[in-house]
């Protein structure tokens, strides 16, 4: 077992015995030179051994394709435990030693998001997108703040545009000479406007690159109702390019941070949301439930009947979400859809105990498949 610590510019690994023994540490740099040397120093222990590796999102991603494509197993694993740190410390090799225990232990068996093939392509353009777009928005912010104070002739001429007609307006703006507050105020709208401008067009280049990628990697996804192409994108994002590391639709759920969580004690039994997860993920499908509420037939028909039967606009949502993860889930693994009546019908959309004995709107059953 091989526990490695990863950062951006070296990696420490330590190996184990299956017994649990330490067997040596290494030290390598961040480079396919690195990464071989690695490789070349387990073989000296004479097993094939499984890599237990910290940040594979991150700084250990480039490590985690190399060891994948060498035919290794890897395994996620996630900080130590604080417990552990205040006991025995902190240094690289105690973070990457913890690493291959937690594997040794049993608390550690996720494998890693794969990201070499079109879906890490989706990633880096959304990312892109994203950035572009709040760029756009502070721009936006940024003339409405200056319109606030600039001189009252100039004011009263842009204020009453509407956002579209503002910016072309000021881009439009000849400042001419910097010797007054006007002319200063014509610079910076006209410079920010622009800026704008060329911001829109760099997001729809970004958007039509993810439109044609989210089409090509899962086609059945972007022909669900209510997942545009930037819901598909992170969706995508948030599975990778293996979704069969996934073993339920309930482990979908649980990534996307809409399963509810025990939170029993004593004679007390109930469940509480989950605020961890993949938030992006989860405001994904929190829009794709929003939109259905306006304008799928299916889906008012089940709002308006649970609002009778004593439900909030958010437990409705929340079982909406639980919905929509299982539904995506199965199109992602390349099963048909579960429409809402069929889902209906079959009761795996409904609580399995009368609505009256419900504490918690949207709990899982567990061991079933109901929600």
């Amino acid at each position: 077992m091989i526990g490695v610590d990863t950062h951006k510019d070296i990696h420490v690994a330590v190996a184990l015995a299956p017994n649990g023994g330490r067997l040596g540490d290494f030290r390598i740099p961040t480079t396919r030179r690195g990464y071989d040397e690695l490789m070349t120093w387990t073989e000296q222990f004479g097993y094939t051994p499984v890599f237990a590796v910290e940040g594979t999102g991150s700084f250990g991603a480039g490590l985690c394709r190399e060891l994948v494509d060498a035919g290794y197993e890897v395994v996620e694993v996630n900080r130590p435990d604080r417990s552990t740190r205040r006991r025995l410390g902190k240094n690289d090799a105690i973070d990457a030693e913890a690493a291959a225990r937690a594997w040794i232990a049993g608390t550690a068996t996720v494998t890693p998001k794969a990201g070499g093939e079109r879906v890490e392509m989706i990633r880096m353009l959304k990312c892109a997108k994203d950035s572009a777009t709040g760029s756009r928005t502070r721009a936006i912010n940024q003339i409405k703040a200056i319109l606030v104070t600039a001189p009252a002739a100039l004011r009263e001429r842009l204020e009453p545009l509407h956002r579209s007609a503002l910016i072309r307006a000021c881009s439009a703006l000849r400042p001419g000479p910097l010797d007054a507050p006007l002319a200063a105020a014509k610079r910076a709208l006209r410079t920010l406007a622009r800026r704008v401008l060329a911001l829109e067009v760099e997001i729809a280049g970004l958007r039509d690159d993810l439109d044609q990628l989210t089409q090509a990697v899962c086609p059945a996804l972007r022909q669900t109702f209510g997942v545009g192409v930037d819901n598909a994108a992170t969706l995508l994002t948030a599975t990778g390019d293996n979704p069969e590391r996934l073993r339920s639709d309930a482990s979908f759920a649980a990534l996307c941070g809409v399963n509810p969580l025990p939170a029993s004690s004593g004679k007390t039994h109930r469940h509480r949301l989950n605020r961890g997860g993949n938030r992006q993920a989860n405001a994904a499908l929190h829009r794709i439930a929003v939109v259905r509420l306006r304008w799928d037939e299916q889906t008012q028909a089940y709002a308006e009947r649970r609002t009778e039967e004593g439900l909030s606009k958010a437990e409705i949502l929340r079982c909406l979400k639980r919905f929509i993860a299982r539904e995506v889930f199965r199109i992602l693994m390349g099963g048909p859809a579960v429409r809402l009546k069929k889902a209906c019908e079959v009761g795996a959309f409904y609580w399995t105990v009368p609505a009256p004995d419900i504490v918690n709107p949207g709990r899982v059953e567990h061991g079933s498949a109901s929600v």
